[in-house]
């Protein structure tokens, strides 16, 4: 869900030199996205039914210029992978407290839960995109 707000956040900008891609830590390359992101962004008139998962590899984490993560686990991940000088909780770096920068993960969780993340998603995107924006005009 946060590839594809994000994705079309920066599309309304016209951030055209911004490219947005996704990873997880614990994905299988190739996945559908999840039944209830996939109800939740058709809700929200986002099609993320041609999103497929990919596992995050050194090779991935090399070529971002910034990476944000979800929660603490994956920090520490990308970490691992060599990008510690580039990595942010997507909640702090849109200026949440640090204590309050992770977002929880709905996968399992009923429909209300997807929806309170992307509601959470959209807020922080927004002020994500308006972050870079500053930086890269």
């Amino acid at each position: 869900m946060a590839e594809g707000l994000l994705r079309e956040a920066v599309a309304a900008r016209s951030l055209d030199q911004v490219t947005v891609s996704s990873a997880g830590t614990g994905a299988w390359d190739g996945a559908p996205i999840s039944e209830g992101a996939y109800l939740v962004g058709l809700e929200n008139g986002l099609d993320l039914s041609n999103h497929r998962a990919r596992l995050l590899t050194r090779e991935i984490v090399r070529s971002a210029d910034l990476i944000l993560v979800m929660s603490g686990h994956h920090l520490a991940r990308v970490a691992e992978l060599g990008g510690e000088d580039k990595v942010h909780l997507l909640g702090a770096y849109a200026g949440r407290d640090e204590s309050h920068g992770e977002v929880s993960d709905p996968y399992g969780s009923d429909l209300a839960s997807y929806r309170a993340t992307y509601a959470e998603l959209q807020d922080l995107i927004s002020s994500v995109v308006s972050r870079v924006a500053g930086t890269v005009r």
